[in-house]
């Protein structure tokens, strides 16, 4: 059982590829279409598609927490000790959100304001969110329990809990319970207000955005149970189901003519919305099990595998490419059939860069070696 925690997971990795496409196309587009083919219904599609990557990104993030924490439990470590991996881990990603908010300033230059420095983007999110969940498994852990089976359900609990109290008081926090008491940079990771004095529902606080985590994380340890292990296929289709039961519940309770907030807004901090968003990254959790197992998924070479591997890194470099000084196309300035080939070498291009880093991985003393014997020739 322990050999198979131990494994990348290559529908996880195609999952994690797959939002890594759909953010391409939704940023390509958003970035280089200007004029007419800015309106319709492409434009309106592609954004539409761009509502997925960040849940997904984030889902993933947690079900790859219980995973590396499952790991680690069944290796004998201490809980404290699992827990400062953990939460440095998420610390490592938020210290890489920093600085990846300098590099854009300073490429930037000299139109970015120096308040990008401090906007809350969807890498410091994830990086808070670990170090979030890391903490919630060392609370699911208190009391000594050194039984994993027992520790997995605890932190399902835990991590159920968390999700749904973190979607229920977004709203208020967007709207009644506004902390202006605190500087708008400690402010905007509650609830996306950075500078513009209101919630910006383009930006990626940890209100409603790290409940996303959290049910991934419980979603992550209820497929590492003995029943779910022996009994992949099944565990992954009642996840399926699980996912069509929360859409329905979603939109149900949407239905009612009672709301309990003060200020309504399905789009954008509605627990109903959330419970729909969180049934079809369900849904699509359970499709791509299906594609890899049964499908091509991973008939051969697999872009969407290479890029899932290293998502990190293709988010970083894309950006430039796209947004940034380095952008391949001008900004706002062509139709849809130069964007849609601007998508395709962009899409080329991360994935050779990925399948070049997961090459590399692990040979960085024989690269070493090489250049040192051809120094001394």
């Amino acid at each position: 059982m322990a050999e198979k925690t131990t494994k990348r997971i290559a529908y996880i990795d195609w999952l994690r590829g797959f939002a890594c496409l759909m953010m391409f196309q939704t940023h390509c587009y958003d970035s280089w279409l200007g004029g007419a083919s800015r309106e319709g219904q492409f434009i309106k599609w592609s954004q539409l598609g761009g509502t997925l990557p960040a849940p997904l990104f984030l889902f993933l993030a947690g079900v790859s927490m219980a995973l590396v924490t499952d790991r680690l439990r069944q290796k004998g470590i201490a809980a404290n000790e699992i827990a400062r991996t953990t939460i440095k881990r998420g610390g490592e990603i938020f210290l890489l959100a920093l600085l990846f908010r300098l590099q854009e300033f300073l490429l930037g230059l000299p139109r970015a304001p120096w308040t990008d420095l401090l906007r809350v983007d969807i890498l410091n999110v994830i990086g808070l969110s670990l170090m979030m969940m890391g903490l919630a498994c060392r609370i699911a852990a208190a009391g000594g329990a050194r039984d994993v089976q027992h520790l997995r359900r605890t932190n399902i609990v835990t991590a159920v809990t968390a999700s749904a109290a973190i979607a229920a008081v977004t709203p208020q926090l967007w709207t009644t319970w506004e902390p202006h008491w605190r500087a708008w940079w400690l402010e905007t990771y509650v609830n996306g207000v950075h500078t513009f004095g209101k919630p910006q529902p383009w930006l990626f606080p940890l209100f409603p955005w790290s409940a996303f985590a959290f049910a991934g994380l419980a979603v992550g340890f209820l497929l590492l149970s003995g029943w779910s292990r022996r009994n992949e296929a099944a565990a992954l289709s009642l996840a399926g189901a699980g996912g069509v039961g929360l859409v329905a519940l979603g939109i149900l309770l949407d239905a009612r003519p009672v709301q309990l907030y003060a200020v309504y807004d399905f789009w954008h901090t509605s627990p109903n919305f959330f419970l729909i968003r969180v049934g079809i990254v369900m849904l699509i959790l359970f499709a791509s099990y299906v594609w890899c197992r049964w499908g091509a998924g991973e008939w051969g070479f697999s872009p969407l595998i290479e890029m899932g591997k290293y998502s990190l890194l293709v988010y970083w470099v894309h950006i430039e490419f796209v947004y940034g000084g380095l952008s391949i196309l001008p900004k706002r300035g062509v139709g849809i059939a130069k964007a849609t080939l601007g998508l395709l070498a962009i899409f080329t291009a991360m994935t050779l860069l990925a399948v070049a880093r997961n090459r590399l991985q692990g040979r960085s003393a024989q690269i070493l070696a090489f250049f040192r014997r051809t120094a001394r020739i």
